[in-house]
């Protein structure tokens, strides 16, 4: 029986010293979990008052606090600050993991360090999907986008000398126009070509009256020659307190001459004033923009993948989603860092970072393993300790035995 009970404890003391050595082993494995062996004694069935028999594993119970979070200056990392995990689809099947280290494929596809693709909500025009689905970066070139709309918001100056009505506009005559500014169109070739604005202070028909401004138009190529003539884009018109009050929408039509497709631009001045105020440009808006190159990405708290271009551009590619657990602790290890779902920890309940029980991201960070190497070492010397203490009981039972049978 002695020979029985010893013979349990060193098989318990190999199974914590197993434990301890596979958490030292993973001491910097990004989002590893350490473990702790858990053992119960063993008594003869419907006996008392006897000694126990020896110990036996109860179960293996894994620390699931979370680790110190450490940057890495990558920005498609990521921690999870709080509960969740990444689901990940691993040849098909959904699997889960706090390892944040993610990489894209040569078609763009997010995807862990050993390439498992992970899942989220992809975003089409903005608008996010409603499942899951592998999220995709678009890392090639993004095509122009010729200029529909303008706005441009501008403060005119009341004191501004007014031109006669008689005085024929001349866009070389600084004497025919009160200011001018320009503002930069995109054809559909993504040339950058410019629309010279002239602003022309009207004389009031009549004494004490507001005045009212016309917009001439000077299309002009990117190269800054002229593209015809200038046009009569609009007359802006004023109330007596300096809001407008008509001319705005107004629309440009071009032909570009330069291979690319004619343009309708459409000028909005919204929110143009006319007050005793230097002349200023409060604002331009633009819609279009020239062709662009892949960047780099960022990742929000609330899981939001945003693309950026060498154009300024900045695309939703998706958001990520997490997967929570009942009991986490009854989630499966396999091996890369990854769990799987079991009858134990429930079905997953999918959430985007910062709704529901899920926590929120931390972009170009990662989260470290939790095992702390200082306790596990002591834990490893108690193990080896019981070892030995369990391998010489067991040499004594043998040498025990051995005289017995001499006798």
């Amino acid at each position: 029986m002695t020979l029985q009970t010893a013979l349990s404890g060193l098989l318990g003391a190999q199974t914590g010293l197993n434990t301890v050595s596979n958490d030292l082993a993973n001491a910097n494995t990004t989002a590893f979990k350490s473990q702790t062996a858990l053992f119960q004694d063993v008594f003869p069935a419907n006996a008392t008052d006897t000694p126990g028999i020896g110990t036996a594993l109860e179960g293996i119970s894994t620390d699931m606090t979370q680790g110190n979070l450490t940057s890495t200056g990558n920005s498609l990392d990521a921690a999870i600050q709080g509960n969740g995990y990444f689901i990940v689809s691993n040849n098909g099947s959904q699997q889960y993991t706090r390892d944040g280290a993610f990489q894209l494929s040569s078609t763009g596809q997010m995807e862990t360090l050993n390439g498992q693709s992970l899942l989220g909500y992809t975003s089409t025009n903005g608008v996010l999907g409603s499942t899951l689905g592998p999220i995709t970066i678009n890392t090639g070139a993004v095509a122009a986008n010729a200029t529909t709309q303008i706005g441009a918001t501008l403060d005119l100056n009341s004191g501004d000398t007014t031109i006669p009505s008689t005085t024929t506009f001349d866009p070389t005559d600084s004497s025919t126009y009160s200011e001018s500014t320009s503002v930069v169109t995109y054809d559909s070739l993504g040339n950058a070509n410019r629309v010279q604005l002239y602003l022309v202070q009207n004389q009031p028909a009549t004494s004490g009256a507001t005045p009212s401004w016309t917009v001439y138009a000077q299309p002009q190529l990117a190269d800054g020659s002229a593209v015809g003539s200038p046009q009569n884009l609009t007359t802006l018109d004023f109330s007596s307190s300096g809001a407008l009050t008509s001319g705005s929408p107004a629309t440009l039509n071009v032909n570009w001459g330069n291979g690319a497709a004619a343009s309708s631009v459409a000028f909005n001045f919204s929110g143009t004033t006319l007050s005793a105020q230097d002349f200023a440009v409060a604002g331009i808006t633009n819609d279009g923009f020239a062709p662009g190159s892949y960047t780099g990405s960022s990742i929000s708290a609330d899981g939001s993948i945003d693309a950026t271009y060498s154009n300024g551009q900045t695309v939703s590619a998706g958001k990520i989603a997490l997967a929570n657990f009942i009991n986490p602790q009854g989630l499966t290890s396999i091996t890369g860092n990854l769990y799987s779902a079991s009858s134990s920890s429930g079905e997953a309940l999918v959430n985007t970072p910062g709704s529901g029980l899920a926590g929120s991201l931390s972009g170009g960070e990662l989260e470290s393993s939790n095992a702390s190497t200082s306790s596990l070492l002591v834990s490893l010397i108690q193990y080896q300790q019981a070892y030995q203490a369990n391998t010489s009981v067991i040499q004594t039972e043998q040498q025990d035995s051995q005289r017995l049978v001499q006798i």
